[in-house]
């Protein structure tokens, strides 16, 4: 399988290393909702066509890559940086001692 990075080209799938399913939204980190928890650790869609998969160029450029392949023939749709597609961050309000 061959994914073309946004940097450095076609690679071959040797220098890349699979990250996680692309569609999953992590709870909040201070939750601690176990059930929730549990779901986002544990619950895996299994599904036939598209999908978005989150993949890191290990071997070359080491960006974070979102990747559309279709997992029944792993055609591969299109490929973007996974920054794109995440929520921003929130700054921290860091309160001055008065």
């Amino acid at each position: 399988m061959i994914i073309t990075c946004p940097y450095c080209g076609p690679r071959d799938l040797a220098e890349f290393a699979y990250q996680g399913d692309g569609n999953r939204t992590r709870p909040d980190p201070s939750s601690t909702d176990q059930a929730e928890w549990n779901a986002y650790v544990y619950d895996r869609l299994n599904p036939a066509g598209d999908h978005h998969e989150i993949w890191q160029h290990s071997g070359g450029c080491r960006a974070h890559l979102r990747v559309t392949r279709n997992t029944a023939t792993h055609q591969i749709s299109s490929v973007t940086f996974a920054r794109e597609h995440g929520r921003p961050h929130e700054r921290r309000k860091t309160e001055t001692p008065a």
